[in-house]
């Protein structure tokens, strides 16, 4: 097991440095590949009043003149000891770990982003207790229940849930159950869990269901799926056979069986919204990493993207370990291997 988990560690670093050499090209090197000069990459650094030898300093100053590997080299030496920026009238420092500096707001990103992490903590958690529960046990419902009405109508209910994008069920709950019933709070508010988890929990409510509807229906879907192949397999019949009840044969053995594809998918469906839910902090206005991506794209303010994207990536190949991990406690043949 000491040894599997390090081999992953190793594939894990290797992934993120490849991640990081790749999304550092799509930014940097793509456009000078497109055209772009060094001074037309330094222009979104500076006013647009800014003179021509302004701009032939700044990107001199940031090093556009440099080959892409010296440029990357320095970004990622930024990681690990900081970076200084030299600004002319001042040098501003960037402590590690340095994902960048923000010249149109002034800031340096990764504490940004550490302020905006707890929202989509938040919300991506809510969230996901919420769809794996009510997916999974809608699923396993359904499989027992085959043909049945409580069948059809889940899974029509699944497909619709499927088939109805964020932006329009964020509106119509926020239109419904915060304007017009006033039994959810309004969008744009957010209270931190140790300041009062009641207040976190009531502000965070709509977001969460609006977001575990969208994933609740396909966990449904592939829990129903597995279920249906598993509990017609050699070992659930000898189960039964040796008298264990229903419910132990349902969950110990049928259930544990259709659960690896669900935590592949949980793997990176739940990295995916730890590196920021885009549509739905947008939609509820709540200032997360999602949100703070869309404004540097808005902006056109690189190191904000940038940073986001290192983020989700890194948060995706972590929770995809995790997963890895979790193979070997819910299917008992990985650890034979």
């Amino acid at each position: 097991m000491i040894t599997y988990l390090i081999r992953r560690l190793i594939a894990a670093a290797a992934l993120l440095f490849v991640v990081s050499v790749i999304t550092f090209s799509i930014f940097y090197l793509v456009p000078r590949l497109a055209g772009a000069s060094p001074e037309s990459l330094a222009t979104r650094y500076v006013g647009r009043a800014a003179t021509e030898d302004t701009v032939k300093l700044t990107a001199e100053r940031l090093g556009f003149y440099d080959p892409i590997y010296v440029q990357y080299g320095n970004w990622a030496k930024g990681l690990v000891a900081g970076a200084e920026y030299d600004m002319g009238a001042q040098t501003v420092e960037c402590p590690a770990p340095c994902l960048g500096y923000s010249f149109l707001t002034r800031q340096a990103v990764f504490p940004e982003l550490v302020d905006r992490a707890p929202v989509t903590f938040s919300l991506a958690i809510g969230a996901a207790i919420i769809w794996v529960v009510f997916g999974v046990s809608v699923g396993v419902l359904s499989a027992l229940k085959r043909r049945s009405f409580f069948d059809r109508a889940a899974m029509t209910v699944a497909l619709a849930g499927v088939s109805m994008p964020i932006f329009w069920t964020g509106l119509m709950a926020l239109a419904i159950f915060s304007y017009k019933l006033n039994i959810t709070a309004p969008g744009g508010s957010y209270t931190p869990f140790l300041t009062n988890p009641g207040e976190w929990a009531y502000d965070l409510l709509l977001p969460w269901i609006t977001l575990a509807l969208l994933f609740s229906a396909q966990y449904a879907r592939l829990t129903r799926a597995g279920m249906l192949e598993t509990m017609n397999e050699d070992y659930i019949r000898t189960a039964r056979s040796k008298g264990l009840k229903e419910h132990r044969v349902v969950i110990k053995h049928g259930l544990r069986g259709a659960l690896t594809p669900i935590l592949t998918i949980f793997g990176l469906d739940f990295g995916l919204l730890i590196g920021g839910a885009v549509l739905t902090e947008r939609v509820f206005n709540l200032n997360g990493l999602g949100n703070y991506a869309v404004q540097g794209i808005f902006a056109n303010d690189l190191p904000k993207i940038l940073g986001v994207t290192l983020v989700a990536a890194l948060f995706v190949v972590l929770a995809n370990l995790v997963v890895d991990l979790m193979y070997a406690v819910v299917d008992p043949r990985v650890r034979a291997r």
